[in-house]
């Protein structure tokens, strides 16, 4: 997979229009040996068939398919403008990844990307970046967007029999993930935990603290603390402010009176409530097709493009799936979605649709796969 480093990165970039910054990021691959002189001209087609901008203020702006026999070698070149571009329908890009792809080598960038563009206030923190170790750091998804929450934070019908106890296993889970250090497990068990109603408690504590995250503690035994029921503690490290959107789940959870969720549900339970992530999809079996992906680079932003825009012909809601990967499914209407599958050649997608238009919608899709979704 590409790794952006300092090389890539030039700082403090301006362009009066969009097709002013492609052409000075192609004499930059060109410059580097990444390219031939006449690249340049594939980019600025790319652009005239379907936008690069991804969103959250950043486009890929990049060669089509009949000009990668004029890649080199695979790289990339990153402008940073922070006065920003107009890249077209009101968008407007703060840096540009000008890509040179020989092949799919491209595909774990734009993976990456996903969970940059789906992060709150990045628009933002790229326009106010300074330094080339910003930007790295933005585009790496090294900067916090999402507090950590997973499976290894979580551990069911532990046998605790009181609330020090409690607290001091979260920690350890916690601890244990790399997100706290000592002092934090330490500082967890003095703290007054809030009792949150029906046997759910919280506490927190932002000591030792090198990642926000969350750990979730449940007892198999009879406990109680102040004369109430313990039957979950909710361990809450935080060091910014990515554990929001955490925070507001339970308290959803409270206000609906639906804290049982908690200690009733498996560990890929929990984190798909917490998440807001779709890990299965279950509908009747007329409404699955699945298709395998002939592009020859795989799914990369323009054929991704053209599934979506085929996706969001029809009102149904519709999944998707790259079984040859992590399998599971996401919303086919994202682009960023779809691009974060990371599809190859020869991989499957699996679709499941649900609504008016369910099969018409499938029939559709895997038309505009065999076509080739623009790209023959």
């Amino acid at each position: 997979m590409l790794t952006l480093t300092n090389n890539d990165i030039t700082l403090q970039q301006s362009a009066s229009d969009k097709t002013t910054a492609i052409k000075a990021i192609a004499k930059q691959l060109t410059d580097n040996g990444l390219v031939a002189e006449q690249y340049v001209t594939g980019m600025l087609n790319r652009e005239k068939q379907n936008s690069t901008f991804l969103g959250n203020g950043i486009a890929i702006p990049h060669g089509t398919t009949d000009t990668r026999d004029l890649v080199n070698k695979t790289g990339v070149v990153v402008h940073h403008f922070p006065e920003g571009v107009n890249w077209g329908d009101g968008n407007v890009a703060y840096v540009a990844i000008g890509i040179a792809a020989k092949s799919d080598e491209h595909l774990g960038i734009l993976k990456q990307l996903t969970k940059v563009l789906s992060a709150d206030d990045v628009e933002g923190k790229l326009k106010q970046a300074k330094t080339k170790d910003d930007i790295i750091k933005l585009l790496n998804g090294e900067v916090q967007f999402e507090a950590d929450f997973n499976p290894t934070l979580i551990h069911l019908n532990f046998p605790a029999t009181d609330m020090i106890q409690m607290s001091a296993v979260a920690g350890g889970l916690l601890k244990n993930s790399g997100s706290v250090e000592s002092q934090f497990v330490a500082e967890l068990v003095t703290k007054e935990v809030t009792h949150l109603g029906n046997g759910l408690w919280l506490v927190s504590g932002d000591q030792g603290v090198k990642r926000s995250a969350m750990s979730i503690l449940t007892t198999s035994e009879a406990c109680e603390y102040k004369g109430l029921p313990v039957k979950a503690v909710i361990a809450i490290a935080a060091c910014n402010d990515s554990h929001r959107t955490l925070l507001n789940t339970i308290s959803q959870l409270v206000f609906e009176q639906q804290q049982t969720k908690i200690f009733t549900s498996t560990a890929a339970e929990l984190v798909a409530l917490f998440n807001g992530s779709v890990q299965q999809v279950s509908v009747d079996g007329d409404n699955v097709a699945t298709f395998k992906i002939q592009n020859a680079h795989g799914l990369h932003a323009r054929p991704s493009a053209m599934l979506v825009a085929t996706v969001k012909k029809y009102k149904s809601t519709i999944k998707v799936s790259n079984i040859d990967g992590e399998n599971k499914f996401v919303d086919a209407k994202s682009l960023m979605k779809v691009i974060g599958l990371g599809v190859k050649h020869g991989n499957s997608l699996q679709f499941t649709a649900e609504g008016p238009d369910a099969k018409e919608a499938l029939v559709g899709i895997g038309e505009a796969i065999a076509s080739g979704l623009s790209e023959g």
